[in-house]
């Protein structure tokens, strides 16, 4: 296999990684394992937008090719990382044609993501489980399931407007407050505290924010800075939501 094609291959694998939420170190682990496999060596540089990478066969040092791609869009799919994890390291052990690691590659870029009703059915479970967690009621809990549904569902919609995220999370935690202290208020022995955490928990990155912590370990200053940065624009939006709806409902109910 040619160099351009085995860092095409390496690329396209971090792509992956990266846009399904890994971890930076990940990424340059399963480029570098990927490059080795076919005698290629390699160097790379990966940020959440970008990973840049060069090579060059082992035998002919003097030619080498240089790749860059820009990452746009990132979310949260556990099981691509873990089928690319699986593909690099097969690799290692037999090494495949181009045209082959390329068919699962775009078979994995094309494939549907989780069905939404499986999705819509973890944000409900997780709303609930994140009520009761903070003192809430079975009915507290069954209630902020429903907001849950409802705020992921909306979160989706206006996911695929091409809205800043920013944006979204704040018309959803704003969302969010206002549905809650509407139905505490309705309802008297309702938690409204508990339902509000567990509505808008499905909208924390979590994950964000202990990738850029494992970042750091890594080393990987620069990237965690980025990560946790953008979390923490993230946390805020929300945030400004839910203060907006209490400041609202405190004053107009």
């Amino acid at each position: 296999m040619e160099v351009k094609e085995v860092l095409d291959i390496a690329i396209r694998s971090g792509e992956i990684l990266l846009t399904s939420g890994s971890e930076i170190y990940r990424v340059e682990d399963t480029i570098d394992r990927i490059c080795n496999a076919y005698d290629v060596k390699s160097e790379c540089f990966v940020t959440p937008t970008g990973i840049f990478v060069s090579g060059s066969a082992t035998d002919n040092t003097s030619e080498s090719v240089s790749l860059m791609k820009r990452i746009r869009n990132r979310t949260i799919n556990l099981h691509n990382i873990e089928i690319i994890n699986t593909f690099s390291r097969n690799l290692q052990n037999s090494t495949v044609s181009y045209n082959e690691a390329l068919q699962v590659l775009q078979g994995m870029e094309s494939a549907p993501y989780f069905p939404f009703i499986r999705r819509v059915t973890a944000a409900g479970v997780t709303a609930f489980v994140y009520a009761m967690l903070f003192k809430g009621t079975f009915i507290d809990g069954a209630v902020t399931a429903a907001i849950g549904i409802f705020i992921y569902s909306l979160r989706d919609k206006m996911s695929k407007a091409y809205l800043s995220q920013f944006f979204v999370d704040f018309i959803c935690s704003l969302t969010a407050g206002l549905i809650s202290v509407l139905v505490g208020k309705s309802i008297d022995f309702l938690n409204t505290n508990s339902i509000i955490v567990g509505s808008i928990m499905i909208l924390v990155p979590g994950l964000a924010i202990t990738n850029g912590i494992r970042d750091a370990l890594h080393g990987d200053i620069l990237s965690s800075q980025a990560r946790v940065t953008e979390a923490m624009f993230t946390v805020t939006a929300i945030g400004v939501g839910v203060g907006i709806a209490l400041s609202f409902m405190k004053y107009w109910v």
